[in-house]
């Protein structure tokens, strides 16, 4: 399960940002902060994520944070 935020971003917290994401299903705004890895379509309930890979790639709470499943598929597609 993921976390709301992320552990290893602490000092980022300071520096939220917004990002206007575009729902890949019914084309609707999300909005995503930059703490937050996930936001659901007010429209149509479908995810949307953050971009997570960046974070597997650098992050040493990565693991931590995404769980080992979906921290050893997303390692995967590298």
């Amino acid at each position: 399960m993921l976390n709301h935020y992320c552990p290893g971003s602490f000092s980022l917290h300071r520096h939220i940002t917004l990002d206007i994401k575009t729902c890949p299903q019914c084309g609707a705004d999300v909005e995503l902060f930059s703490i937050d890895k996930k936001a659901t379509c007010e429209q149509c309930g479908f995810v949307v994520y953050n971009n997570l890979q960046a974070c597997i790639d650098w992050c040493r709470y990565a693991e931590q944070c995404f769980g080992t499943e979906l921290y050893n598929k997303l390692k995967q597609r590298q």
